[in-house]
């Protein structure tokens, strides 16, 4: 379900907001959670570096994704990783024709319920 969105203001330009989207940059609670998930790795040597929204993939004219994280493992694989609470049909579409067109590891991770054992479970493309 996509979020609602609401017109902007009077002379503003005819483009709409999203409700519910951070300005680009800011973490929301979640990726937040990842990035202190990543500092362990990186102190335990498993994770050499990584960035929010590090990198930018060109899919098509005009068409763009940006991955949560850019991550580079101390082995020196360059990873982009997706943090998902819930996926759209577009940014599965995304992901899957960013991972056919470039020679990295595509993953996404989403968290897994305390309840459920806690942790992430992750999905490879």
């Amino acid at each position: 379900m996509n979020a609602p969105v609401l017109p902007r203001k009077a002379g503003l330009g005819a483009s709409v907001l999203a409700l519910g989207r951070l300005k680009t940059g800011e973490m929301n609670k979640t990726e937040a959670a990842y990035a202190r998930h990543l500092e362990g790795l990186k102190a335990a040597g498993e994770v050499a570096w990584y960035r929010f929204e590090g990198l930018k993939f060109r899919l098509a004219d005009g068409c763009f994704y940006t991955p949560d994280f850019a991550v580079l493992r101390g082995d020196g694989a360059l990873e982009a990783h997706e943090v998902k609470g819930h996926w759209s049909d577009d940014a599965r579409v995304k992901i899957k024709v960013a991972a056919e067109m470039y020679p990295l590891r595509f993953l996404a991770v989403r968290v897994v319920a305390k309840r459920n054992g806690g942790g992430w479970e992750v999905e490879d493309f």
